[in-house]
């Protein structure tokens, strides 16, 4: 096979290979320096530039060129932005089944069905035996289409072991004793329950999680700690008011003897307290009598013994007593 010969006609196209460059590119600046010519074959010069557009580290603007025999005159065949040994490039296409990891599948996403899944395989057929059915459907409910295979098993296993739910967690080591004597690990059924169980704790961080026999957490049922004293200062608790009952009399215009008849009153044993408002109405009404007019025309005074309240009204001089004030009447005409 005849190797190509340098071409001077090709070789020297810089220019025009630069300006087709240039028609490619987005921006006049995205067109970097000259980086040379490939001889591709007779009469046939690829020349490269510098592709100095954001993103394209490592790519080259490579303009093709080319001319008929005897012709001193070059012709570009095409232009195109191509990736250079050290162009960062997207990776190798996978299909979309093949390129889901774990966590990837959100609500309303289905996977495809894969009818050679190496983890599964077909589920148990019933016998009609009742004791041989009674435990492959009953216990341990095989009856379905399939089922996990030994592969499927071991790969479970080992994905929980080396999970933060297994013995070599930080809070596994910490922990006091393991989920094994644990009254809050159910159990699983067939193989994988006897390195696993489900933790149904609600203080535990594992809550509704599958944690090795061998791992553990300080939420443990059998754990306890010492009491410790509190680190705040011990403050005397109030105690609860006592109320004890009084009488107190408001003094109007009646004077000394209104208020003497308070005291008498509030003197006066609890257990007769209408005979004590009675001794009250009848010293406010002698001092309105005895005074004589009175510079407000009505008063009122209360008196409270427990859960008896009188009030006295007191007429002033020349006016005719309330009904109300009936007590206060007797005690004048008397």
């Amino acid at each position: 096979m005849a190797t190509a010969t340098q071409d001077a006609v090709l070789g020297g196209a810089v220019d025009l290979a630069r300006e087709a460059a240039l028609e490619l590119a987005e921006h006049p600046q995205d067109v970097g320096e000259h980086l040379g010519y490939t001889v591709d074959g007779d009469r046939l010069v690829s020349h490269r530039f510098a592709c100095t557009a954001k993103g394209y580290r490592g790519w080259v603007w490579t303009v093709t060129l080319s001319r008929v025999p005897r012709a001193r005159r070059a012709t570009v065949c095409e232009a195109v932005l191509l990736p250079g040994d050290d162009a960062v490039l997207a990776p190798a296409w996978v299909p979309w089944d093949e390129r889901l990891r774990p966590g990837d599948i959100g609500p309303g996403d289905v996977l495809p069905f894969r009818a050679d899944d190496p983890r599964l395989e077909p589920g148990f057929t019933p016998t009609g035996d009742p004791e041989v059915d009674e435990v492959a459907i009953g216990e341990l409910a095989l009856a379905r289409n399939r089922v996990l295979s030994p592969v499927g098993i071991a790969e479970a296993a080992e994905r929980w072991y080396r999970s933060p739910q297994g013995p070599a967690s930080a809070g596994a080591v910490a922990s006091a004793q393991p989920c094994l004597s644990c009254g809050f690990l159910v159990p699983l059924q067939g193989p994988l329950g006897t390195v696993f169980g489900v933790c149904v704790n609600e203080w535990s961080p594992d809550d509704g999680k599958v944690v090795a026999l061998e791992h553990g957490c300080g939420a443990h049922s059998e754990t306890d700690v010492e009491p410790r004293p509190s680190e705040w200062p011990d403050v005397p608790v109030a105690r609860d008011l006592v109320l004890v009952p009084t009488a107190e009399v408001v003094a109007g215009p009646g004077g000394g003897r209104a208020a003497a008849a308070g005291e008498a009153l509030a003197a006066e044993p609890l257990g007769e307290p209408a005979e004590a408002a009675e001794v009250a109405v009848a010293g406010a009404g002698a001092e309105v009598a005895a005074g004589g007019t009175a510079e407000a025309p009505v008063a009122v005074e209360t008196v409270t013994v427990e859960s008896v309240t009188v009030e006295v009204e007191v007429s002033a001089a020349g006016e005719a007593p309330a009904q109300d004030a009936a007590p206060a009447e007797d005690a004048t005409e008397s």
